[in-house]
């Protein structure tokens, strides 16, 4: 593993390979960021059923994870975990390239020389 490469725990692996199980196309679990929120960017999470040559891919627990090249900056190096709480299964982001999370979780930003990827119009 490289500092770059995108982790799965055992738990987010398990959960990942039942939840692609039940999809025939899936070939691995796309991860990526998109502009939304009060912070600035929000992970996106979904089966990926291709894999182009500008995406990078990494192997964690057996499991395929794919990474737009626009995305990959804002999450290198991320672990990301699946985690109960009281009644909810979510995943949980580790990742060291956040800044600071909005007050409600679920958007984020990032140092400016973190990335300097393009606009929200651009994504």
């Amino acid at each position: 593993m490289s500092e770059t490469d995108i982790i799965l725990t055992d738990r987010a692996a398990k959960h990942v390979k039942g939840y692609l199980a039940k999809n025939d196309t899936a070939i691995g679990l796309r991860v990526g960021v998109k502009p939304t929120g009060c912070s600035g960017y929000k992970y996106i999470i979904e089966s990926a059923e291709n894999c182009s040559a500008s995406d990078t891919s990494f192997e964690s627990n057996g499991v395929k994870i794919i990474v737009d090249e626009l995305s990959l900056p804002y999450l290198k190096g991320t672990k990301l975990d699946y985690v109960r709480q009281s009644l909810n299964d979510s995943f949980k982001f580790s990742n060291p390239n956040v800044q600071e999370t909005c007050g409600c979780g679920e958007s984020f930003s990032v140092s400016d020389e973190t990335a300097s990827l393009p606009t929200n119009r651009e994504l």
